[in-house]
């Protein structure tokens, strides 16, 4: 009731009217009702309400330390400062207290410690954080002499590598330049210096596929293996011996195991090594032909001479 003794009572029939603006009964086909424009109004707000905090500051700090970055890269000071400092991370890495102090090497053996550093590309201004071992690991086993390489980072300073190295079978001389050959014949490495000096050399096309054969004919005779300088592949089929002393020692197509211990009896019971002569021809299975150098054929002629003489007149 209100002040005058009336009953209230609702004047609509107990549905809420629909309220449509003049632009929506107006204009069709355009965004119409709030709750369309609450759910599609400044979407980018709603977005970016959702980053976390500082988001921000980060990115301003990104853009302007880019474009610090690519004025430094332009202007040239970025080779100045690798020149100087080297590569940036690892420049970052040492100034943290993770620089590379100590490398220790196992399995060393015809390497050298400076060969491995120089291959693995470790040098002080490299730092243990952003060092890939195993990319390291990958240039180690580039080096022909390495078989496998383990790496290994221990920090705060120090890098473990382990080598096991391939072993040097004998040295092959081909066109003027020598190599370090496995047992398989396969290169393994150049020759430098005296550092393979005592294994055995062959000579010529295609030895050192078959370097094997013949080192291991002339190692089962051990007291003709010092005297042999070199093995020389003929043709790609038989083997001769360049002897220390000069001589040269032509063998058979096959058979030479055989043949070097003919060889062996003529130095042992002939003193062949002690004589004039520049070449012993072991080809034929029955004989031995031997080439006496000018001055022994001269003397030898003249013994003959002198010896025919007596026979034809014994007065």
């Amino acid at each position: 009731m209100d002040g005058r003794g009336r009953l209230l009572r609702s004047v609509s029939d107990g549905t809420v009217p629909a309220f449509r603006s003049s632009r929506d009964a107006t204009t069709p086909g355009r965004f119409r009702g709030r709750a369309f424009r609450r759910r599609f109004r400044f979407p980018i707000i709603r977005w970016a309400s959702r980053l976390p905090d500082g988001f921000g500051t980060v990115m301003t700090a990104a853009l302007f330390a880019g474009a610090i970055g690519f004025g430094v890269m332009r202007g040239g000071h970025y080779d100045d400062f690798v020149e100087k400092a080297g590569d940036p991370l690892h420049f970052v890495g040492r100034n943290l207290g993770f620089g590379v102090e100590r490398v220790n090497i196992s399995g060393l053996g015809d390497l050298s410690a400076a060969e491995v550093l120089e291959a693995a590309g470790i040098d002080p201004s490299t730092s243990l954080p952003f060092l890939d071992a195993d990319a390291v690991r990958a240039q180690l086993l580039a080096i022909p002499l390495v078989k496998d390489a383990a790496v290994r980072k221990v920090y705060p300073g120090t890098v473990e590598i382990a080598l096991t190295e391939r072993e040097g079978f004998a040295l092959w001389q081909n066109r003027g330049e020598f190599h370090v050959i496995a047992e398989d014949g396969a290169v393994i490495d150049r020759y430098r210096g005296n550092r393979f000096n005592e294994l055995p050399i062959v000579v010529g096309e295609g030895a050192a596929l078959r370097a094997a054969e013949i080192v291991a004919a002339v190692a089962a005779v051990p007291d003709l293996k010092p005297h042999v300088r070199a093995a020389i592949l003929v043709s790609g089929r038989r083997w001769s011996l360049k002897l220390v002393n000069g001589m040269d020692v032509r063998l058979p197509e096959g058979g030479e195991a055989e043949a070097l211990q003919r060889l062996a009896a003529l130095v042992r019971d002939k003193k062949v090594l002690e004589k004039d002569i520049l070449s012993i021809d072991l080809r034929m299975p029955d004989r031995v032909v031997l080439r006496l150098s000018e001055e022994a054929a001269a003397a030898r002629a003249e013994a003959m001479k002198g010896r025919l003489k007596v026979k034809g007149n014994p007065t």
